[in-house]
């Protein structure tokens, strides 16, 4: 195979050196031809230029054609200066596995990569911007440390980035020590990923009630959840063979009611506040009527509208108002407890009876067992609120309009 391949090169080349030496010829020709040129016609010296021109090119492309044949061309490229540092900073398959199947060392990495591009922005500020740009979109880590390597290159001589980069490295490294992932015990348990996914299938619902109200919808949220939280315990097996399987809300439909756990004579005090224009808990004449009844027994409508558990409107709209008129009364002794959910949901727990404004009120209201932690009402929904936990769906009210509310 070789002896054949070298032949039919050789053969190759020997056709297009003859056709390099037969372009050769013509031109010498022209040259002597060059002292009879006065005597021919412009027609004839233009032809002879075209042939002459067409042989001329022709030798270039064959000349070209030649040297790419016979590899002549050819880069043989090389090993780039660079190689050593790329091996270095390229994750392994099993790296990269590790690091996304741990959620707690990814959440470090993730620290350290945010960490390392406010560092770069110390230094080249149009870069980190860009970076920034991308990691706050997407929180790609195995990305953006690559783009961070690709800098690297040209920073391989800059101590001042890797000193400052390595010693706050030891702060994002992650290490058990045999502590829990999360310090709230309650977003410990087995419960709460499905408690999650229950409540938010109803913060539209929640999100509609807060509009009407204009309550928080966190703060609604805070208080179904340390309800919610309340029933674990007690609805051990029922939220094995039901709750957790479909997913749904505990309901109650004994002493307390529904899925935010209002007393009947709680939804009563709230029916009351909303058009007795003398209670101190009155808040205004724009919800006197969010709560009509609509048939003439408002006891069982009462009953029926809490304790819905195909939808949770009405459970919202009394817990939500029932908060209203709280703050409504506090307000207008002088307090302000929009920054305070502790000492609300201890206040919603424990009912308008104890609702008492005064510059030092007590974090308080039922015990909870969260599997063998004990909690006050007032302190689980406290932890919840600033717990980050759901703030996509439930999100914090915006300090301007508390300053706003504050100075109505």
């Amino acid at each position: 195979m070789d002896v054949f391949v070298s032949a039919c090169v050789f053969k190759q080349a020997h056709f297009i050196i003859g056709s390099i030496f037969l372009y050769l010829c013509k031109l010498l020709i022209a040259f002597f031809m060059f002292n009879k040129i006065k005597q021919l016609t412009w027609k004839v010296i233009f032809l002879r230029f075209f042939i002459y021109g067409f042989a001329l090119i022709g030798f270039g492309l064959c000349t070209a054609w030649l040297l790419v044949k016979l590899k002549l061309t050819n880069d043989p490229g090389g090993v780039d200066i660079n190689d050593r540092y790329f091996q270095n900073v390229t994750l392994s398959d099993s790296q990269r596995h590790a690091l996304l199947s741990d959620s707690a060392k990814l959440e470090a990495q993730k620290n350290l990569t945010y960490y390392k591009i406010i560092t770069l922005g110390v230094l080249h500020p149009q870069n980190a911007q860009i970076i920034m740009d991308y990691y706050r979109r997407t929180e790609d880590v195995h990305t953006v440390e690559h783009m961070l390597d690709a800098l690297r290159i040209h920073m391989k001589d800059s101590a001042e980035y890797g000193k400052l980069v390595s010693d706050r490295a030891k702060m994002f490294t992650y290490s058990s020590n045999g502590k829990p992932n999360n310090l709230y015990w309650w977003s410990s348990i087995e419960e709460w990923p499905v408690l999650k996914a229950a409540v938010s299938k109803d913060y539209r619902v929640i999100d509609s009630v807060a509009r009407i109200t204009g309550v928080s919808p966190r703060m609604i949220s805070a208080v179904l959840i340390a309800e919610q939280i309340r029933l674990f315990d007690s609805r051990r097996e029922a939220f094995k063979k039901w709750i957790a399987p479909l997913k749904m809300l505990t309901s109650e439909m004994t002493f307390s009611w529904g899925v935010t756990g209002i007393k009947d004579f709680t939804a009563k005090n709230i029916e009351h506040n909303l058009v007795d224009r003398s209670s101190v808990f009155y808040p205004g004449k724009a919800y006197e009527h969010l709560l009509d009844f609509k048939t003439g027994n408002p006891d069982e409508e009462r009953f029926e509208r809490i304790t819905d558990i195909k939808n949770h409107y009405y459970a919202y709209l009394y817990s939500a108002l029932c908060i209203k008129q709280i703050d409504t009364q506090w307000k207008r002794a002088g307090y302000d407890l929009t920054d305070r959910p502790e000492i609300m949901a201890t206040l919603y727990n424990v009912g308008f009876k104890y609702s008492i404004p005064k510059p030092d009120p007590q974090v308080g209201g039922s015990t909870i067992d969260v599997k063998g932690q004990k909690y006050s009402f007032g302190l689980l929904a406290y932890e919840y609120y600033y717990s980050g936990e759901m703030a996509d769906l439930f999100p914090y009210p915006s300090m301007k309009r508390n300053i706003v509310a504050a100075y109505r």
